[in-house]
């Protein structure tokens, strides 16, 4: 069965905020004994057209994906101090969960019924294969989304 306001009813990852990734990596492979994954960077403004808050932002952040579970991948993120939902949630909250994540189609009709509930877009962007968008539900459902 599909949410009605996502078109879907999968969680597809789950998105941890760290100061200090090599060493969240190192704990959490040797905790779960799973196989390190790479840790790499997000690209530089002229690739990812990161906007924060409506605005441009030289944002970027290391990254390292768990693949090792069936249906969720854990993604680390450590990000560096330009303004960014990843900084603003560490500065505010600490290190945590940030995000859930769903593959979802139209993306600009699901924002708009996240509008309809008083959830606007705090951050997108471009990476290879695809776009992202951090709505800011922290507010009213403790993650953002």
């Amino acid at each position: 069965m599909s949410n009605e306001i996502l078109g879907t009813d999968v969680v597809v990852q789950i998105g941890i905020i760290v100061k200090d990734i090599e060493k969240a990596v190192e704990e959490f492979s040797k905790i779960f004994n799973v196989e390190k994954p790479e840790i790499i960077i997000t690209d530089i403004y002229e690739k990812a057209h990161t906007e924060y808050r409506g605005n441009p932002t030289p944002a970027r952040a290391k990254l390292a994906f768990f693949k090792n579970f069936k249906n969720v991948e854990i993604e680390f993120i450590e990000p560096d101090e330009n303004p960014s939902t990843w900084r603003e949630f560490l500065d505010k909250h600490g290190e945590g969960v940030h995000h859930l994540a769903f593959f979802v189609k139209g993306t600009d009709e699901v924002v708009e019924r996240f509008k309809n509930h008083g959830i606007e877009v705090v951050q997108k962007g471009d990476y290879t294969g695809g776009r992202y968008t951090y709505l800011d539900s922290f507010r009213k459902i403790k993650v953002y989304n």
